[in-house]
């Protein structure tokens, strides 16, 4: 007869057994592990657990517990075993087949802002390189543990150089951060022990490997792609592009001869001097550039982006530049268009963000042309090779993810070489070749493709709704985002203010905050909250464009240009047509951190905005809105962007929102719909009495500047209704651009990654246009030329000496190569010995 603890045991493994049966993934594991062994270890996981709640609760451990605790040790010390064989070749297979979604989350990278994408972007980035490493390791232990060759082993020597392929990347993406372009070195290092480990992988497989030819091929590869990435690391860390932009060293002129000689004529009584010739003007260049074209096509675009890349890349590691450079930018750019300018820089920048995070720079060669064909062309050798192989003895899932795995390889290249066609810098390269006339031929006839890409790739300025196809082709072929993203204080504080409710539900909310707070995602909750996504509209564009041009025509001189660019808001303030109003309103630019007057003027032009009833659309008025919460999104939502400029404007919007919050709290601002809930809250702040100053009744401690935003807006109420967003525009402009030039380059690339900012397009037009501290170079060496004044003489003589003074006078005039022009006052006494009657003309020589 059973035992009562045996029978309980039977029953509990019944149960189990029934609850495995009904479970929908019992298919998937049943491969792997017998369903009765797991039923059996389910029982022996409850009987831990009671083991466990005795031990905490001081029970006593009954006769048929220890019993089980005997078999339970060893049970899990069994499943704590590496998985079975079985089990252990699905998953290396399904990793390694896994692999390859890294080459195609990228295509995307540069063209979004979306926090979601760009994280699930890293995820795949991190992820992919991670299962490649991970996969390594299995294919060892499996040969490890299977000490005998097989043809199973030949497979999985087969499939470790494929890691090296995926290892390697697409030529899309070689750095999801700038950051990733410093730590090239440790790139190396993991090429090399790859390499390593695909050779030790390789080595165990020998020498009966059938497969030894299609691996050595995939090897050669593999390591290709591996060490493109590794170089286009290596080439894109900033020390090292600072490195490449520098010009040979330039000694100047040669200082110590021209001053030897100044001496040596100085002693010889000769009167000397230096004067300075300057070296003749190249603008036969610049004026032949700027009277191209007046309306710019696509590969017209590109031609004009590539030149003005190749001079002005030096802006991303702080190079300075010549006054010719800026004279040849901006006499282009005042002669273009604000969208053909805008085209233009977008190209610009892209070339930026390629050489930055790609491997342009490495395959965009006559080696890496050659590399890219003898690996693409390995590829391709290893899969015929593996097809024409006697595959008896493979296992079928084995040769399904191999033909995976070569035909995603060859799929991935031809689709990298269709992108090498009709790529910018292919269009680049062919205009170049134009002064060849058989190059300039095959060039026309090899940009049909990418003209047809170029206008794919072109900006829409429509905010229309679009249809599936265009929305699809901002997508996958526009240059970055298009887009910018708002963040508004007022809103801010209405959402976030306590709830006057006692439903039991509102205090969820709190809950969930907090919790968010103590995982760091309170920035993230807020921008997918608060933050809100507008497309960049042409006029807003075309106003930025004209106001920078306006200025641009005023920046003759450099000290005029860098007072510009120093300038936020009060150039604006001191122009003719807005002295009268500028002594009220100067204060609240010229007398406060940059900061403190970006919140200032957000909160102004909110209360200002929410006030004015107009019949008529005003773009000036609409242009003060999104720029004033896009500078406010930068300042709060883009920390390090604003860094250079922010001061504590992080804990100035704090104070700022602590105290809006508490105003609203107190007053009843329900209404339907957050619109006119947004009006009512503008209008409490004007009701409120500001004579007397903020500071003087609450002190300095608290850096809120609510209600000094108000008073600026009851001051800019006073103007007229156009006078006052025209202004205002104006002073946003200047804000806007005090912010980009400001903003340190390296920041402006780094940005370039997460879909690329309105701030960067407005900081590079600046540069083009001459406005910055970027041009401190003259026009090339001035010519320094030594000057002899001199006397041309006739002379006569009776010699005291016969010819023996003629004699010396010619030796002397030799030796001082005057070439008889000498002045009698500065004979030497050799030939002061003569009589002299001299004829005297003062020249030059």
């Amino acid at each position: 007869m059973a035992s009562p603890d045996l029978g309980n045991r039977e029953i509990s493994t019944t149960r189990c057994r029934r609850m495995w049966d009904h479970a929908p993934f019992a298919a998937r594991i049943s491969r792997a592990r017998r369903p009765d062994t797991i039923c059996l270890f389910l029982h022996r996981v409850l009987v831990g657990s009671r083991l466990v709640y005795s031990i905490f609760t001081s029970a006593d451990v009954d006769k048929s517990l220890e019993s089980e605790i005997k078999v339970l040790i060893p049970t899990l010390l069994q499943y704590l075993k590496p998985p079975s064989t079985a089990w252990n070749r699905f998953d290396l297979g399904s990793i390694v087949w896994a692999c390859g979604p890294k080459s195609l989350w990228p295509l995307s990278l540069k063209r979004t802002t979306n926090v979601i994408v760009i994280w699930l972007i890293w995820s795949a980035y991190l992820l992919a390189d991670w299962a490649a490493n991970f996969s390594v390791g299995l294919i060892s232990n499996s040969q490890i543990n299977n000490p005998r060759p097989d043809d199973h082993g030949d497979i999985l020597a087969f499939w470790a150089p494929f890691l090296l392929l995926h290892l390697g990347g697409p030529d899309t993406i070689t750095a999801f951060a700038l950051e990733d372009n410093a730590l090239w070195l440790r790139h190396l290092v993991g090429l090399l022990t790859q390499v390593a480990a695909a050779v030790i992988v390789f080595g165990q497989s020998l020498p009966t490997n059938k497969l030894w030819i299609p691996t050595v091929l995939l090897f050669i590869a593999g390591t290709i792609k591996y060490g493109e990435r590794t170089r286009a690391l290596y080439l894109a860390n900033l020390n090292k592009f600072r490195e490449s932009m520098l010009k040979e060293p330039d000694p100047g002129p040669n200082y110590a001869k021209l001053m030897e000689e100044y001496s040596s004529k100085k002693e010889a009584k000769l009167p000397t001097r230096i004067e300075m010739i300057a070296e003749p003007n190249k603008e036969f260049k610049t004026t032949l550039y700027a009277a191209d074209e007046v309306d710019l096509d696509d590969v017209a675009v590109v031609r004009h982006a590539y030149h003005f890349f190749e001079i002005f890349r030096g802006l991303i590691v702080d190079l300075i530049f010549s006054f010719r450079e800026r004279h040849e930018s901006r006499v282009f750019f005042h002669q273009r268009t604000s969208e053909d300018a805008f085209r233009v820089l977008a190209v610009e920048l892209n070339f930026i963000y390629e050489v930055l995070y790609t491997k342009v720079v490495v395959v965009h060669s006559k080696i890496g042309y050659s590399v890219r064909f003898i690996s693409w062309c390995a590829v391709v050798a290893a899969l015929f090779r593996f097809y024409a192989l006697d595959k008896h003895g493979f296992r079928k899932f084995d040769v399904r993810v191999t033909y995976t795995l070569l035909f995603g390889a060859i799929g991935l290249d031809t689709i990298a070489l269709f992108m090498l066609a009709s790529s910018d810098w292919t269009v680049a390269a062919l205009k170049k070749s134009r002064e060849n006339v058989l190059l300039g031929a095959m060039g026309r006839c090899f940009l049909t493709l990418p003209r047809y890409f170029l206008k794919l790739k072109r900006i829409n300025w429509s905010v229309e709704s679009m249809n599936f196809l265009e929305w699809t082709r901002r997508i996958v072929f526009r240059r970055w985002s298009e887009s910018l993203y708002t963040y508004n204080v007022i809103d801010y504080c209405l959402k976030e203010r306590p709830k006057t409710n006692l439903m039991p539900l509102s205090y969820l909310g709190p809950v969930l905050i907090y919790i968010i707070e103590i995982f760091g995602l309170k920035d993230f909750y807020d921008k997918m909250k608060y933050v809100s996504k507008k497309p960049l509209s042409k006029n807003l564009w075309d106003f930025i464009f004209g106001e920078l041009q306006r200025k641009s025509l005023l920046a003759d001189d450099p000290d005029t240009a860098k007072r510009i660019f120093s300038a936020r808001g009060d150039w604006v303030l001191q122009d003719s047509d807005w002295t009268s109003d500028s002594s009220k309103l100067m204060p609240y630019i010229a007398d406060v951190d940059y900061d403190q007057s970006l919140i200032l003027w957000h909160i102004a032009t909110e209360l200002c905005y929410n006030s004015d009833t107009v019949s008529v659309k005003d773009d000036s008025r609409e242009f003060c809105k999104i720029l004033s919460d896009y500078m406010l999104y930068l300042l709060v939502m883009q920390p390090t962007m604003m860094s250079a400029v922010a001061g504590i404007g992080q804990i100035r919007f704090r104070d700022t929102c602590a105290e809006a919050k508490k105003f609203f709290s107190r007053r009843d601002l329900r209404q339907e719909g957050l619109c006119k809930e947004h009006k009512q809250a503008c209008k409490a702040i004007l009701e409120v009495n500001t004579e007397v100053k903020p500071v003087a009744v609450k002190g300095d401690r608290s850096k809120s500047v609510l209600f000094d935003g108000c008073i600026l807006a009851k001051e800019l109420q006073k103007l007229d209704k156009q006078k006052l967003w025209k202004l205002m525009s104006e002073v946003w402009v200047e804000l806007l651009s005090y912010a980009a030039s400001h903003c340190r380059a390296s920041t402006h690339a780094a940005q370039l990654s997460k879909g690329g900012e309105l701030l960067t397009f407005v900081w590079l037009l600046m540069a083009h246009f001459g406005i910055g501290d970027q041009f401190q170079i003259n026009e090339g060496h001035a010519r320094a030329k030594l000057i002899v004044d001199h006397v041309e003489w006739q002379f006569s003589w009776t010699p005291r000496e016969g010819n023996y003074a003629a004699h010396n006078l010619a030796h002397w005039c030799k030796t001082q190569n005057m070439s008889g022009i000498i002045s009698v006052a500065d004979l030497p006494d050799a030939v002061t010995g003569c009589d002299f009657k001299a004829q005297i003309r003062l020249g030059h020589q």
